[in-house]
């Protein structure tokens, strides 16, 4: 009796292990995948330099039973994700430009008061710098009696309070400088966006409206 029992768990336990290693093998089992240059491939394997690449499973009958998305496929879904992210955005900026504006002639109004008051800011910023450039020339014609602009033996070394000034009022003008630059193209590319968004309005309320 218990030979018996001996016998029939040793052939269950064969046939587990059988049955394990064949669901890791695969047996039967074909695998598809494209190539670099589209030419389509089957085999028992996917060769190394093609393990990154979408690939389909295929059983004996060759019905597909399983599929693998490859990085490829990835970077694709990624750039329609970004595609409809833009389109979406373009959408509700249409809604937004005919819920805002009755007619071309507000959006032309509303322009030109944000770039009249950026154009007084770059009038006032440049006068501002002329004003420092002028500063500038003043502390340097001082400056040139001093050590050591003046190469004079008997120059003094010049004042902490003067070379302070200069540092100061030139940093100053540099950063003023960069901040005209920048406003300047703030005013660029509003006109730009406003140019457009005329365009954009005018396709709308021509066309009919699905």
């Amino acid at each position: 009796m218990h030979r018996g029992w001996y016998f029939l768990l040793s052939g269950l336990a064969i046939g587990a292990l059988t049955v394990a290693n064949a669901g890791q093998s695969n047996p039967g089992t074909v695998y598809k995948w494209t190539d670099d240059k589209g030419v389509v491939h089957y085999g028992d394997s996917v060769p190394a330099e093609y393990a990154q690449r979408e690939r389909s499973m295929l059983n004996s009958q060759g019905v597909e039973i399983g599929h693998v998305e490859g990085t490829n496929n990835s970077a694709a879904t990624a750039e329609k994700s970004r595609t409809a992210e833009v389109a979406r955005q373009r959408a509700q900026h249409d809604q937004f430009l005919l819920a805002t504006y009755l007619s071309t002639k507000d959006i032309e109004q509303l322009r030109d008061e944000r770039l009249g008051q950026i154009d007084g800011q770059i009038k006032a910023s440049a006068i501002y710098i002329d004003g420092l450039g002028t500063r500038l020339l003043a502390l340097q014609d001082r400056a040139v009696h001093f050590k050591p602009y003046n190469s004079d033996a008997t120059a003094r070394r010049m004042p902490d309070d003067l070379a302070e000034e200069l540092v100061r009022v030139y940093d100053e003008t540099r950063n003023q400088r960069r901040a005209l630059d920048a406003k300047r193209k703030e005013q660029s590319d509003m006109r730009a966006q406003f140019e457009a968004d005329i365009t954009r309005y005018r396709e709308l309320t021509t066309k009919p409206r699905s």
